[in-house]
């Protein structure tokens, strides 16, 4: 069977709507022997003939699972990172929460173990990883995990820790929401 074949439809099977992001090496695993730069070139040809999309270096989409496009990105974090403490926080939690009046637009932020970095996911929009040093045992009790995009979401009271210790600014915060979230 040509490797494009096996590769999709291995791809096919394992993916679902909710499951439909795979790295590099999930995807090298189903064709361990072949070369490196032959592997580089079938995933060349998947993300050319239509049959992957690739989100950023090293994660690709299968959109044939018809996943929710507004969890992509969401979701793609703890994939980009499996091995450190990931978990959303700062505007973009405040902004759910309502308690700072801008949303950001196709831009998720995200304190991490690993290291700071801006990840550019193209049509997606951008993950932003800050670094941390909170132990998870310091964050038990302040964050929960969301179902729906399959990561951490700090409480709002750990959403505003973080953005003192990151140094963010704190104009945009409506203090009367945060008295109201804290109810």
């Amino acid at each position: 069977m040509q490797p494009i074949r096996q590769l999709m439809g291995t791809v096919s099977q394992l993916a679902t709507s909710e499951s439909c992001l795979f790295t590099t090496t999930d995807l090298r695993s189903i064709l361990p022997k072949l070369s490196k730069p032959a592997y580089k070139t079938l995933l060349s040809r998947a993300v050319k003939g239509g049959h992957l999309q690739r989100v950023c270096r090293g994660l690709y989409l299968y959109e044939k699972a018809k996943p929710d496009r507004s969890m992509v990105l969401p979701r793609a974090v703890s994939k980009l990172r499996p091995m450190s403490l990931n978990y959303v926080s700062l505007e973009s939690v405040l902004s759910d929460a309502g308690v700072i009046s801008q949303v950001p637009i196709q831009r998720i932020m995200v304190m991490s173990s690993g290291r700071s970095a801006v990840i550019d996911c193209g049509q997606w929009g951008s993950i932003e990883f800050i670094k941390t040093r909170q132990t998870p045992q310091a964050l038990v009790g302040h964050l929960a995990y969301d179902q729906d995009m399959k990561v951490w979401r700090a409480s709002v009271a750990q959403a505003l820790r973080d953005m003192r210790a990151t140094r963010r600014t704190m104009d945009l915060i409506d203090r009367q929401a945060v008295d109201e979230s804290s109810d």
